[in-house]
């Protein structure tokens, strides 16, 4: 067992007392409409621009020039900065206040100003979009208001900040205007006519430092604290010196000429005295900030002119002239230094990357330099503070040093790689944890490849990626369906002769396969290149003992833990740290094996179950209740390093990022804490040799800068794609250029392609990503939340208000919802017995319906945070969200106030919310709300926020404006995506939404898309020409339907969310392409579809329509027991039963009510020992002109998701081929169906029956399309929109089209180990969180591929066997093949009595309840050992052993066993071990070129 030295600040652990929080606000949280609270008063501008807001400062008129700052943080620096003197300035970030303000008149050590840049506020107005009136950190003593008001200084919210940064942004020179409160007028003022600099300058000399060995003489022209103190603390005596003050006869060692506002023109003795320095023979070195710039090239002889858009902002990107290296600076001037005017000997020493304008100029040959940008940062970033470094340097090595010699040398030179043709590994089938994200990360780093010229193999068994397409411009050269497993990629490089490899792009799957295949040696002996980060660099980040040993070279803290191998190592580990202890895995996928252990029993099972799947694990101190920050870091081969976005989790450590709400950006953190941790990130990712794109999470205590490292993933996450989607910075598009060895500066930012890549984004909204869970699926599984991630997708939404962005989130992820509400989702009801302060404490994925309930039952949000940890900023919000709900409920829909209705659509309410609170239908609000004029806006997501012009079609809509950002004359086609996954609803329709999108582009259609889910390919801003980041309601697809005057909306290809959509959207008016929505509504009412299938003549299973219990017990005791209970309108099997008795049909039927309340529940015969076959087709007005037949592995009972598919079909005869063909018919031609739709059947020798139809694209169209070479969706689209299609090649009914050498199989993954106390065994409702495909020349090489594709390990030395009674006369053959295979075989008592029996070999076992006792061995021994490393298990509800049989299952899950529970996968299992022969790694089109689909 290793130590693991850690730098650790004793940290305090546990949940944090509230107590010791200093955190400061109102003591009341509330809805303010601003018309009442607030006085009002407008901004004028010179233009006549009148616009209203409300007031939160001091009420007194002011006048000057209206400028903007695109800042993400630190206003409480940025109002004090002299540089604003006179300038009503803007802030672009729309939440301001968050943290109050400090002790303003603290001051530091050396006499400075400790939290601000001046003695005071230098602004002289402020506007800003939401003001905070709670606010809550551990520094601040008062409200940004009470600041404000003592100062004297107006400010105003509710304005449209970015309309008016576009306004100044394009006026082209000073826009003047005026703060204006009634009865108190005031006239413009051009505050440059005046000589700012003199205003703000000292007096009279002060000295800072004094006794200090470096004297320096500083000129303020309004100079910032910052660069006092920045020189101070670096041993400089500081002279400040008034600025018309003579210094050129002073002594000094070196000469500073400071910061400062207006036109550098008036400063004219400053310049005298400056030009006199120049011209002497002073070897004194002399170093200019933002205004002493501008002043050293105009005392040199050069010229300044005014910007015609100004530089303010922390994002600037610029470049060293010396050496090319590139920083990310902030800045605050209007006014640059002609680089041409430039004298003989004066050079730019600094240059902006997106403007080219000047950044700073050094003499040639004297120690003269300058920054136009401010490298002492505060606010904004600290990448420059390294100037102070040189300037010292200078002045210490004396005359003779150049400014050269001392700069630092960049770390590395940048060299374009040459490579041919690259591999791409992917992740394979979505699982808890690794999602559809690197569908999104696969297809951005082909697309940039392809860019580049670089030839693409792509190797993923995801069949429903779209990255796995085989045609079209974005697409790889080759793709492989194969596993992504050493053995395979081996294979794949030898055949494709790949001399690159990208690792960083298929999540934790394709990592850990890289550094396998780079432990063996296969890169280097066929030559593979591995692109971005090395392997080295990701076995830093992987294995936990080497990262804390990399980060104790840099000091940076980790908590205290040490790296163990085994569980007595990890108890002793425990007691030397103290409990709570958490727990992390090496080489683990979201925080698998992890857990935070309150005592030795939980360790010793956590950890237990952890080293079953690997063989390192983490045990370290526990921060739960700290705050989780996470930074998104760039960095290029030269060493350019960008943070691209800041993430703040809702939920305190203790909850996996992937389970904890998360907003972007970070909105309760300091300027001081953020920038820390940006500096701290990039320095880690320079020492652990990232190149590319990785993401560091953080700890961060709540009440003090004390913080710890939490781990860094060396690759693209799915926090990278929420950061891409969050910021519009395509992160995995440009980590792939940078894998080529293109630097930054030269990589173009696509989104306003005027710009670099080499920048952060500014963002003038905030996002809210929340999780989607689906645990009620999974009967015994757990429903806490904790450090190992169970969410199965996501939901981003945009906002300008945090409660706009939360809100719209809420409803995102569960249809149901209405937002910030007490109520459950899905219609449940609370149990009568509820611990609501349980429920807060212990985080479930109801835990923020909890907390609504909670502050509804008064329980106070001092208590609230106590028990979550959750910022009490975040309280607040969700506090004024419930108080206006109240608002709502105690007015009158005919009297309330418009300023309430738009206060309430500010802060996300819906339509339906605001109408259940007035008692309104959605409809009616609607109307009520038009009526008032109160309707969305639609902004863009630039990355720039409106600083520069942009074209960009990335959009959200908001109530939070005063105008639109885009025109409306496209009248696109509107597509519908898939919303968040969730079980059922996965990355297939991701895969059919962008189908169709490509097609309707190809024919020369405008598309407009509206999804919420940042994990899909369909929201990329390229795939189509308007995206719409919103919500897939009717109430949002009603707002862009009608602003955007759309020709249509596709439904049919998102999934059962916008199929839900197709009748409301329908009765309002919006036309739906495709099958009529009252052929789909008759489709998915079970009754009313069983009864048309009945007047077709078309065999079904017995059914009824069932309104009551008693109906139900009618039923089965007419035909008898097993019945199936189906809910209408429901995805995935949702309440979906097979029921075996009474008592369960009570249990079931009321489930199957609740999910399905306004459709009726259907009850069927359930049909045992049938064979499901499924019709994946495409109709054209009534006519079938596409279609594909499948057939499942597995019998009847398991979920058409969750089941095993073949194409083409093997035991199906050509009778029963037929009849699917006929009723296929008939129902096409009963629905006039016109686009994409699935039917389900049950066959049993000759006999069909009809399951279902789904008048909807089904989750199959992927695989069908790529085995049979026809993209379903193609032809769907086209006929949905009347396009011309010549179906002479397509498989029509008569023409069908089968592979004749080859076979595919579609195989479920499933994520049980993630789900601790689920029974992993299929039912009906459907389970699987993803699903892969294989190719092979048989059945049985198709389907081995398919099965290791999921993770299964084939085994290699002997199989338990747990069977029920009635399978065995089926099973017994199998049971031989086993055992002719080599296989030793175990098997409790009383199945191997019977092999024994049957002269089949087999060791009896002990039930889990028996071990212990004498006799057999124990399974879990018997596993743990290796001795079992496969289980089959086939029980049956009426067994004696259920909980024995769960306890086996759940054991071989638990310790990554390979598990088999459906017999006819058990049969073809064993068949495939003995007939598939070698596994090849072919190309699918490699078997289409020398077999392939024919017309048959």
């Amino acid at each position: 067992m290793t130590r693991i030295l850690s730098v650790f600040k004793t940290a305090k652990t546990g949940v944090l007392n509230a107590a010791a929080h200093r955190y400061r606000g109102f003591s009341k949280a509330g809805v303010r409409l601003m018309s009442v609270k607030a006085q009002t008063a407008n901004l004028v501008l010179e233009d006549g621009t009148k616009i209203k807001g409300y007031s939160f400062g001091h009420p007194a008129s002011v006048a000057g020039e209206v400028i903007f700052n695109t800042g993400l943080g630190g206003y409480v620096e940025a109002v004090t900065d002299p540089s604003y003197h006179g300038q009503i300035l803007t802030l672009t970030n729309p939440i301001i206040g968050n943290g109050g303000a400090p002790d303003t008149k603290a001051r530091d050590a050396y006499g400075l100003m400790k939290y601000i840049e001046s003695e005071n506020i230098q602004a002289s107005g402020l506007l800003v979009l939401d003001y905070s009136h709670e606010y809550s950190h551990w520094g601040a003593v008062k409200s940004l208001s009470e600041w404000l008001h003592e100062e004297k200084v107006p400010a105003l919210c509710g304005i449209d900040t970015r309309m008016l940064a576009k306004k100044i942004r394009d006026n082209k020179g000073a826009v003047l205007g005026k703060i204006e409160f009634e009865g108190q007028p005031v006239e413009f003022i051009d505050p440059n006519k005046r000589n700012l600099i003199a205003e703000v300058s000292t007096k009279e000399t002060k000295v800072f430092g004094k006794g200090n060995p470096v004297r320096i003489v500083a000129v303020d022209c309004g100079v910032k604290h910052n660069i006092i103190r920045q020189l101070v603390k670096r041993g400089a005596e500081v002279h400040l010196v008034p600025w018309n003050h003579d210094f050129s006869q002073m002594e000094y060692d070196g000469l500073l000429i400071t910061s400062g506002p207006g036109n550098p023109e008036l400063a004219k003795p400053l310049i005298q005295n400056l030009k006199k320095v120049f011209q002497s023979d002073r070897p004194e070195p002399i170093f200019g900030i933002c205004k002493g710039n501008e002043i050293a090239a105009l005392a040199a002889g050069g010229k300044t002119y005014r910007l015609p858009m100004a530089n303010r902002g922390q994002n600037q990107p610029v470049m060293i002239t010396l050496n090319g290296q590139a920083f990310i600076t902030a800045q605050n001037h209007a006014y640059a230094v002609d680089n041409n005017s430039l004298p003989a000997g004066w050079k730019p020493l600094f240059v902006n990357i997106n403007d080219q304008s000047n950044e700073g100029i050094m003499h040639e040959t004297k120690p003269i330099f300058t920054s136009q940008f401010h490298p002492e940062a505060n606010p904004g970033p600290v990448d420059t503070e390294f100037l102070f470094d040189v300037y010292m340097s200078l002045i210490k090595k004396g005359k003779g040093t150049t400014l050269t010699s001392v700069m630092p040398k960049p770390a590395l030179q940048s060299k374009r790689i040459d490579v041919a043709k690259v591999l791409i590994l992917g992740s394979g089938g979505l699982s808890i944890g690794q999602a559809g994200e690197f569908d999104y990360s696969g297809s951005q780093a082909v697309k940039a490849m392809k860019e580049e010229n670089v030839k693409t193999v792509l190797m993923n068994p995801n069949i429903a990626s779209v990255q796995t397409n085989e045609v079209g411009l974005k697409q790889a050269d080759t793709v492989y369906f194969l596993p992504i497993t050493p053995q395979f990629v081996t294979e794949v490089i030898k055949a494709e002769k790949t001399d690159g490899i990208i690792l960083g792009m298929g999540g934790q799957t394709a990592l850990n396969c890289g550094v396998e295949l780079f432990k063996r040696g296969v890169l280097k002996e066929y030559g593979v290149r591995v692109l971005g980060t090395s392997v080295e660099s990701i076995m830093f980040t992987e294995d936990r003992q080497l990262f804390s040993d990399k980060l104790n070279e840099i000091k940076e803290p980790i908590a205290p833990s040490f790296a163990v191998e085994s569980v007595k190592d990890a108890l002793e580990a425990a007691d030397k740290i103290g409990y709570p202890v958490m727990i992390r895995s090496a080489y683990a996928l979201g925080g698998l094996g992890s857990g935070l252990c309150p005592d030795k029993e939980t360790l010793t099972d956590l950890a237990t179950k952890a080293l079953a799947m690997t063989n390192q694990i983490l045990v370290e101190r526990s921060v739960v209740g700290w705050k989780e920050i996470e930074y998104e870091v760039v960095r290029d081969a030269a060493d350019n390093c960008v943070t691209v976005c800041n993430m703040e989790n809702v939920d305190a450590m203790g909850v996996h990022t992937g389970d904890s709400i998360v907003v972007a950006p970070c909105q309760t953190l300091s300027n001081e804490e953020c920038q820390m941790l940006r500096a701290v990130s990039i320095k880690v990712v320079r020492h652990l040799g990232i190149v590319g794109e990785c993401n560091i999470q953080f700890a961060l205590h709540p009440t003090s800068l004390e913080y710890v490292i939490i781990e860094v993933n060396a690759r693209l996450s799915r926090s990278s794609a929420l950061a891409s989607k969050a910021t519009g910075y395509p992160l995995a598009f440009i980590a792939a250029k940078i894998a080529l060895g293109i630097p930054l500066p030269e990589i173009k930012n696509v989104v306003s392609g005027k710009t670099t890549a080499c920048f952060e984004p500014s963002l003038d909204y905030m996002v809210t990503k929340i999780p989607r869970w689906d645990l009620d699926r999974f009967h015994g599984a757990s429903g806490l939340i904790g450090s190992s991630m169970k969410s199965v997708g996501e939901v981003m939404a945009i906002g300008r208000t945090f409660e706009e962005s939360f809100q719209k989130a809420l409803r995102m992820c569960h249809p149901s919802v209405d937002g910030f509400t007490s109520n459950l989702p899905m219609n449940k009801a609370w149990s009568s017995d509820v611990n609501l302060r349980k429920e807060m404490a212990e985080p479930t994925s109801t835990r923020m319906y909890s907390m609504a309930k909670a502050i509804q039952s008064g329980i106070s949000l001092d208590e609230i945070n106590k028990l979550t940890a959750i910022d009490k900023w975040f309280l607040y919000k969700m506090q004024g969200i419930l108080n206006m709900e109240k608002t709502l409920k105690g007015s009158r829909s005919e009297s309330v106030p418009e300023e309430t209705l738009r206060r309430a659509k500010q802060i996300g309410f819906s339509d339906r919310y605001i109408g259940k609170c007035l008692g309104l239908s959605e409809t009616q609000t609607r109307e009520l709300r038009l009526n008032k004029n109160v309707k969305p806006w639609v902004k863009q997501i630039d990355t720039l926020a409106a600083e520069y012009p942009a074209i960009t079609n990335y959009l959200y809509l908001t109530y939070n404006g005063q105008e639109h950002d885009i025109k409306f004359d496209d009248h696109g086609m509107m597509v519908l995506g898939c919303g968040p996954y969730h079980i059922g609803s996965s990355v297939e329709f991701d895969w059919c939404a962008v189908s169709s999108i490509r097609t309707l582009r190809h024919v020369g259609k405008k598309t407009v898309v509206v999804n919420c889910n940042p994990e899909t390919v369909s929201t990329d801003f390229d795939e189509c020409d308007k995206l719409y980041f919103e919500e897939l309601s009717q109430e949002r697809i009603m707002d862009v339907f009608q602003l955007e005057q759309c020709d249509g909306c596709i439904i049919s290809v998102g999934g059962q969310i916008p199929n839900n959509l197709a009748v409301p959207l329908y009765k309002n008016g919006v036309k739906i392409m495709g099958t009529s929505p009252m052929q789909i509504d008759r489709a998915e009412d079970r009754s009313i579809f069983s009864a048309v299938l009945d007047e077709l003549q078309i065999a079904q299973a017995p059914w009824k329509a069932v309104n009551s219990l008693d109906d139900a017990l009618q039923f089965t005791k007419t035909v008898g027991y097993p019945c199936l209970l189906r809910p209408s309108y429901v995805l995935s099997g949702s309440a979906m039963n097979v029921v075996y008795g009474e008592e369960e049909l009570k249990t079931f039927l009321a489930e199957a009510t609740r999910v399905s309340q306004e459709h009726p529940v259907v009850i069927t015969k359930f049909i045992e020992g049938a064979r499901e076959v499924e019709m994946d087709a495409v109709g054209k007005e009534g006519r079938v002109i596409s279609h594909a037949i499948s057939e499942h592995v597995e019998d009847a009972g398991v979920h058409s998701g969750d089941a095993t598919l073949m194409i083409p079909t093997q035991s199906i005869s050509q009778g029963a081929i037929e009849k699917v063909k006929i009723a296929t018919k008939k129902i096409a031609t009963a629905f006039a169906i016109s686009g994409p739709f699935n039917v389900q059947f049950l066959v049993r020798g000759n006999d069909v029956l009809v399951i279902e139809c789904n008048l909807r694209a089904s989750r199959s169209f992927p695989f069908v399309s790529k085995t049979l070479g026809v993209d379903f969706i193609d032809v769907a689209t086209k006929v949905m929109i009347g396009e011309k299609i010549d179906e002479s090649s397509l498989p029509t009914l008569e023409r069908p089209v089968i592979p004749a050498d080859y076979v595919g199989i579609k195989a479920p993954m499933f994520s049980w180990p993630r789900l601790r106390g689920a029974d992993p065994v299929l039912k009906c409702e459907m389970a699987s969180t993803g699903e892969v495909a294989c190719f092979g020349q048989n059945v049985y090489s198709a389907f081995l591929k398919a099965m290791i594709s999921t993770g299964f390990k084939l085994p290699q030395k002997g199989i338990l066997i747990g069977i029920q009674h009635s399978f065995r006369p089926h099973f017994l053959g199998t049971a031989q093949t086993l055992k002719d295979e080599g296989f030793k075989l175990y098997a409790t008592e009383a199945t191997a009595d019977w092999l024994n029996a049957n002269d089949i070999t087999a060791t009896p076992v002990a039930w889990p309840s028996q071990e212990g006792q004498s006799g057999p061995s124990s399974i879990y021994k018997l596993i743990k050992e290796g001795n079992i490393d496969m289980v089959i298990n086939l029980p049956n509800n009426n067994t004696k052993y259920v909980r024995d049989n769960f306890a086996i299952r759940r054991t071989a899950v638990d310790t990554g066993t390979a598990l088999l529970t459906n017999f006819q996968v058990v049969k073809m299992f064993a068949e495939a071990i003995k007939y598939s022969g070698d596994l090849d790694a072919k190309s699918l089109f490699h078997y289409r070129q020398f077999g392939g689909a024919k017309p048959s």
